[in-house]
């Protein structure tokens, strides 16, 4: 199998998963018990917070472990409710390419009165602090827009909205799960009040991510019960296996992430180089970023080409790419994203999305490029023909 889908998963790196199995055979104790066994445990979580919290950034703040990137997203908007509400800033605003998650979480504040509104796009999937600024208002309460889409692998300039934010008195939060593992996350320098990351994407466990709160008094709990888990604000007993991962994940994103971003950006690069090469440059167009920006995600538009096709047709082979977001992949509707940045529907349903990990190898990077066009020529001979 050739896996070029890095933005919905990464494979766990074996370091890891070294270190998490002590906490699932020996060291399995809860980590809120009082006895030894199950202190130990906690030692182990407290261990893997100062640890995550180096890893953003976040050391004025707090760390609070959560399942993944979705609920630390959750845990924002519903957990500022009351607050927002309490001092009259019912106004969110929202970019117009964030995670699903982010966009369904704000919209379900509506219900309580709250008006959420969504901060344009530039063509090329930028999310500019001056449009930012320009949507404020006095009522604004909450902003939040991602460091790295998880489609196209755009950057944003969160520091530069930070400074925005912080400039007018609004809490700003932002979804650094793309962002994390390829690009620097200083949660101080950004000056955001919320960020959220998640391990699966780093080649930790799936099952365990983390959000960073510079203030957690003004956050009501998602999940309640459990007074002295997670600071009152996530009830359950804590997953020590899956945190003690994901901390031995971040120790190692750290200590290589110069070196991985080198061999992503490499291989992103040499893939799109033999598409072109293989079915024609003027065939091969990048929606949004450039190809030599930074991140391991690409997403290319086929002129043509139904991308749902295409991709089935590549599972046949064992190649695994995207059309976008996992999250979003059942669903038929062109990507909210790409029509976001001003494509048509039909251009959308002919895009991909490629994505590399340190775990792929120029080799089958190439090989893939190859089978793709090869998949290509086949799809658009057969659509001519029919």
């Amino acid at each position: 199998m050739i896996y070029l889908d890095a933005a919905a998963t990464t494979p766990i790196d074996p370091r890891v998963l070294e270190s998490m199995m002590p906490y699932m055979i020996t060291q399995y104790g809860n980590a809120g018990t009082l006895y030894k066994f199950g202190r130990e445990a906690n030692d182990a979580v407290q261990e893997a917070r100062a640890r995550v919290s180096q890893f953003v950034g976040g050391d004025q703040g707090t760390v609070i472990f959560t399942s993944g990137g979705s609920e630390a997203n959750n845990l924002v908007f519903y957990g500022v409710k009351n607050y927002l509400k309490k001092i009259g800033r019912t106004h969110i605003l929202v970019s117009a390419i964030e995670h699903d998650s982010v966009l369904r979480a704000a919209e379900s504040l509506k219900k309580d009165g709250f008006v959420v509104e969504y901060i344009p796009v530039l063509t090329n999937g930028i999310v500019s602090s001056s449009a930012v600024e320009r949507c404020l208002r006095r009522d604004t309460g909450l902003v939040s827009v991602m460091y790295v889409n998880n489609e196209t692998g755009v950057e944003n300039p969160v520091y530069d909205i930070g400074s925005v934010c912080l400039r007018h008195g609004i809490l700003f939060h932002t979804d650094c799960v793309q962002a994390a593992g390829c690009h620097p996350i200083d949660a101080e320098e950004i000056g955001c009040n919320f960020l959220s990351v998640s391990s699966h994407k780093i080649h930790g466990p799936k099952g365990v991510g983390a959000l960073y709160v510079k203030d957690t008094s003004i956050l009501s709990p998602l999940i309640c019960g459990g007074a002295d888990q997670e600071f009152g604000l996530r009830g359950g007993t804590e997953n020590v296996a899956g945190i003690v991962g994901f901390e031995r994940a971040c120790e190692i994103s750290c200590a290589q992430r110069s070196e991985d971003r080198t061999a992503v950006s490499i291989f992103k690069q040499q893939f799109v180089i033999e598409l072109q090469k293989q079915i024609g440059a003027d065939r091969v167009h990048i929606n949004g970023t450039s190809l030599l920006a930074p991140g391991k995600t690409i997403n290319l538009r086929i002129d043509g080409v139904d991308n749902e096709s295409l991709i089935l047709m590549l599972d046949s082979m064992d190649i695994c790419i995207s059309a976008g977001s996992a999250c979003q992949s059942h669903e038929s509707r062109p990507s909210h994203v790409l029509t976001a940045m001003g494509l048509s529907a039909e251009e959308a349903r002919s895009s991909i999305r490629v994505s590399f990990s340190r775990m792929n190898t120029e080799e089958e990077v190439v090989k893939a490029a190859q089978m793709i066009a090869s998949s290509i020529c086949a799809l658009q001979m057969h659509t001519a023909e029919g």
